[in-house]
């Protein structure tokens, strides 16, 4: 497969599906769409002006700002599935970034789904995913049951078991088990609809599973228990577009996830168009921003995908410009484009400025020391390859690219 490309089709069921749920979670939930909020078609608590601020804070990746509005909103509203689906969202998607898992070009190759790598995860913040999800399923199991006609309750109930697939495929590699909670996510907004029409917000569900399951082979449908669900691609991208335009809290949602689709079938340039307006709509967004970069450089536009890049990280040298860069994302981003422009010496050099950024993963670490021993190589400068491969085989922590880098100590490594 071409270097810079996403032109896959997904050899396991889950991962298009959730993935979906992750790019779309970057930002947040929109509260306010293309226009007005609609307030007949949403539950009232996401129109709260504390909800409102907490979603701002999210937009810019202020995870701890956005929780303790979210928290607060949680003890007025402790028996409000919505409010619970708040913290949830954003404890999930703060350990995904913390743990260097919100950056796309690590799901651009089929690797990921057999990668060796272990997230670990305190055991709080498990504990507290868990018991966030289970609360949520809870409360909306007895409102539906009391009360059959109560749209926000299955929708609230969709939405969680969507955010809890996103995390156990990332962090668990649950591929089944994500499969099966995205079906019963899409199965929740259906009733949504089937209730109200206009609940533009349950559209996006149905239109990622519609997308998701369109390209899957059927053998793999068979294989999670979810071969008679149906699949329309084109149907998937318009219900996903309807939601992005009349979504109350799932129009941005919705976008990300539109671009990525586009992104997956190679239309590129209905992508980047959509890409580039959600990170001129939010630029203190580092992973909008970045998501940008990533998408020039997988449209094959190299040279662009460079600049992108590199006005990505002069920003961030802006004082508070944005919280918490992850910027080994942009550096390997960088390096990774570089190094299909075949710029080797830079492209080694950036890998080690993201391997040594304070913040990098051990896992991105060592998948930046063995890319960097990968172009030393190509520049036969093999006592810096050799380096660099001990480092990224080393004992101790993530031993994801051990088995790569112990077979190029023993063999230079050639680009074949």
């Amino acid at each position: 497969m071409r270097r810079g490309s996403i032109q896959w089709t997904p050899p396991a069921v889950a991962p298009l599906v959730t993935l979906a749920v992750l790019l779309a979670a970057f930002a947040g939930l929109s509260l306010h769409a293309q226009g007005r909020p609609n307030t007949l078609h949403t539950a009232p608590l996401n129109l709260d002006s504390v909800v409102r601020e907490g979603y701002q804070r999210f937009y810019i990746l202020d995870y701890d700002g956005a929780l303790s509005r979210f928290e607060s909103i949680l003890a007025l509203h402790p028996d409000d599935p919505m409010a619970s689906n708040y913290v949830l969202m954003a404890t999930v998607f703060r350990e995904l970034y913390h743990q260097d898992l919100l950056d796309t070009t690590y799901y651009a190759h089929d690797s990921f789904l057999s990668s060796k790598r272990n997230v670990s995860v305190p055991q709080g913040t498990r504990d507290r995913i868990e018991a966030l999800t289970n609360k949520v399923v809870s409360l909306c199991d007895a409102r539906t049951k009391s009360t059959p006609s109560d749209k926000d309750a299955y929708f609230a109930r969709g939405y969680a078991r969507g955010m809890h697939a996103a995390f156990i495929t990332l962090v668990d590699h649950s591929y089944v088990a994500a499969a099966r909670q995205g079906l019963s996510a899409r199965n929740d907004s259906e009733q949504t609809l089937k209730l109200d029409p206009d609940y533009a917000d349950a559209k996006m569900a149905i239109g990622i599973q519609q997308f998701a399951v369109a390209s899957l082979p059927r053998f793999l449908r068979m294989m999670v228990g979810i071969a008679g669900v149906s699949g329309n691609r084109e149907k998937g991208l318009d219900l996903l577009r309807d939601a992005a335009a009349h979504g109350t809290i799932t129009a941005v949602e919705s976008r990300t996830t539109l671009s990525l689709f586009l992104r997956h079938d190679a239309r590129y340039a209905e992508a980047l168009a959509v890409q580039h307006g959600l990170a001129t709509e939010y630029p203190r967004d580092y992973l909008f921003r970045l998501e940008e970069a990533n998408l020039t450089k997988d449209a094959g536009s190299g040279p662009a995908a460079i600049l992108v890049y590199k006005a990505v990280l002069a920003d961030a040298r802006k004082p508070e410009y944005f919280i918490d860069p992850r910027l080994q994302m942009a550096w390997f981003g960088l390096a990774d484009t570089e190094r299909g422009q075949n710029d080797i010496r830079n492209a080694a050099q950036h890998y080690l400025v993201a391997a040594d950024q304070p913040n990098c993963s051990d896992w991105l670490r060592r998948r930046a020391q063995l890319n960097a021993g990968e172009m030393y190589d190509l520049l036969h400068e093999r006592e810096l390859a050799i380096r660099n491969y001990q480092l990224a085989s080393a004992g101790g922590g993530d031993q994801s690219q051990s088995d790569a880098a112990r077979k190029y100590l023993k063999t230079p490594y050639t680009g074949k």
